[in-house]
């Protein structure tokens, strides 16, 4: 029996580990004689249709799986009705949290689907194939099919006479029986690789599905380890792990991070989901001796109204975030990632703003604003109605408006939400940003002025360069601040050379203050002397000029060296020039 996990992928560099964990705990279960050939097929939404139609076919498999969630339900929905067409014979299972808690929807709407696999799959498919191989030949008789998927936990299926039978959920497995499934890395070059140490999580977030799975349990931190020196022997670029809460159980993750502090290769690095309210003193020291670039840690506040905190079953202190936020920050070696939520009870348009105040001001590296997604399963799907909270029927569920917060505000965020992308998270204004905030009330009024001035010009209808974005910036600060406008021309050429050495100019800039013959007589002098460019053994003064920028920025000589580089932010390292 030919059997195929398919996985519809965002992005290329992403992974799906659901596939390859199926795969695995079947092999390793059922022997792989037993297991039958277990194909992964991974694709992108990205890719068109009929690729992914025509590869499927080619493969030709007697069951196909696949791995379904709402960036990518649209594009399987529409595979799920073709598919059948050319290949009538074929089994089709599905699985994912997109379908787990909607399964009798799901299998009404696809009537050639055979089945749904809810919640934890490994378990599941490992039965689903041993009793495919054991009974393949009764399986044509209806009632025989009936008995036998009626003793199997954890699916939703359509008996003979067509109605859909759900079974109970399947108690969850030991993490640790779960085999690990990167012992071909080469497979994985160039993608990011997910890894979990832990599944379930101790809160009850209202919005989230997490919350669902209360049954929080770890994998033994001794193969966790083995597992991680594997990553580090292979120089793997980056590990994300996908823990829903990584800090949760402090033993554990101070273990962890232990081990990645003493094992470090200079290279890998490890992203964690953490509750920053809930890092002690002692994980913070850990953290403030690592390698800069080392881990990067995202935390999601989603809101600093106390009352929508409470309302979504949060137990947050924005206080102490705050303060264990500004404590790592001060180390400088810690990429940190915040989430806002807009579209939350009782947090209308004006408490977003304070919100987002508050987050803004910690100085993330990341701010990430994010819009409410209802999912179906969440808590929060279930009081849609009584938060007054009106959502897209289409994945992925947006909100579009609640009781206090209006379609027109949402559209007002979702500009709001492009410009702190382009002018914050990218990290190439950040000189300018920092002094245009000083300029209004607070940077929530900065960015809901400047989305204002693109939705004026028109400019949301269009793509821009790069260097279109300092124009347009250019332009608003000449409208918004008159008087002061040139006084921040210093600023956005900091700003535009910080990143990269950039040959053509915005013409507010001007000719660059620096001549050629200075410039020709920094680099002769530097190569003999190298009072700045110490790293630049074995390069000549023409090699040195191309690595490098010099630049006339308000009277002083300022040298931009690419090749020594901030491992947070990517700038070039920054030279005053005597």
């Amino acid at each position: 029996m030919k059997i195929l996990l398919a996985a519809v992928n965002a992005k290329y560099i992403h992974s799906n580990l659901a596939v390859y964990s199926l795969k695995a705990y079947a092999q390793k279960k059922l022997g792989k004689n037993n297991s039958q050939e277990i194909e992964i097929a991974e694709y992108t939404i990205n890719q068109t249709f009929d690729a992914i139609l025509q590869d499927i076919y080619r493969k030709k498999p007697d069951l196909l799986g696949m791995s379904c969630y709402m960036w990518n339900i649209e594009y399987v929905g529409h595979l799920l009705t073709e598919l059948p067409k050319i290949l009538p014979d074929m089994k089709i299972w599905l699985g994912g949290p997109e379908v787990s808690y909607d399964a009798k929807a799901v299998l009404e709407r696809f009537p050639k689907v055979e089945g749904v696999m809810c919640g934890e799959g490994e378990e599941t498919f490992a039965e689903l194939l041993r009793v495919y191989h054991e009974k393949k030949e009764t399986f044509c008789a209806g009632e025989k099919r009936d008995e036998i998927f009626s003793g199997i936990l954890g699916i939703a299926y359509r008996n003979k006479d067509g109605a859909v039978i759900q079974n109970a959920f399947r108690p969850v497995i030991d993490l640790s029986a779960v085999p690990f499934v990167y012992q071909h890395i080469e497979d994985f070059e160039n993608r990011i690789i997910y890894y979990e140490s832990s599944r379930g999580c101790p809160f009850s977030c209202s919005y989230c599905l997490s919350s669902i799975d209360k049954c929080l349990r770890f994998r033994e931190t001794e193969l966790v380890k083995k597992e991680l020196q594997f990553f580090l022997d292979n120089k793997v670029p980056q590990v994300k792990f996908v823990d829903r809460t990584f800090n949760c159980r402090h033993d554990h993750a101070m273990e962890i991070w232990t081990y990645i502090h003493e094992h470090d290769n200079g290279i890998t690095n490890f992203h964690f989901e953490v509750s920053a309210d809930l890092l002690n003193e002692k994980e913070i020291a850990l953290i403030s001796r690592m390698r800069p670039g080392l881990i990067q840690l995202e935390i999601g506040v989603q809101s600093a109204n106390e009352v929508t905190i409470r309302e979504i079953n949060r137990t947050m202190k924005i206080e102490v975030l705050s303060t264990i936020v500004d404590k790592i920050k001060k180390g400088n070696n810690v990429h940190q990632h915040l989430d806002l939520i807009a579209g939350l009870p009782y947090e209308g348009y004006e408490s977003f703003g304070k919100s987002f105040d508050r987050v803004y001001a910690m100085q993330p590296e990341q701010l990430q604003l994010g819009f409410l997604k209802v999912l179906k399963g969440s808590v929060m799907n279930e009081k849609a109605q009584e938060y007054g909270i009106v959502y897209q029927d289409r994945a992925p569920y947006e909100v579009l408006s609640t009781k206090w917060l209006t379609y027109g505000e949402i559209i007002r965020l979702k500009q709001i939400e492009e410009m702190v992308e382009v002018y914050y998270n990218s990290g190439q204004f950040c000189h300018t940003m920092a002094a245009l905030e000083r300029e209004f009330t607070s940077a929530f009024c900065m960015y809901e002025s400047l989305a204002a001035y693109y939705d004026q010009i028109n400019a949301f209808a269009l793509s821009h360069s790069r260097i279109g974005r300092y124009e347009i910036l250019y332009d608003f600060l000449t409208e918004t601040c008159k008087e002061r406008a040139e006084e921040y021309v210093g600023r956005l050429t900091s700003d535009l050379y910080l990143r990269d050495n950039v040959k053509n100019r915005p013409a507010f800039l001007g000719e660059n203050g620096v001549t050629s013959d200075e410039a020709a007589a920094f680099y002769k002098k530097e190569e003999k002397e190298r009072t700045y460019l110490k790293s630049y053994e074995g390069y000549d003064r023409r090699q040195m000029r191309k690595m490098t920028h010099l630049e006339r920025i308000d009277g002083k000589m300022i040298l931009f060296d690419y090749k020594n580089r901030d491992p947070l932010t990517g700038n070039a390292a920054v030279y005053e020039v005597g």
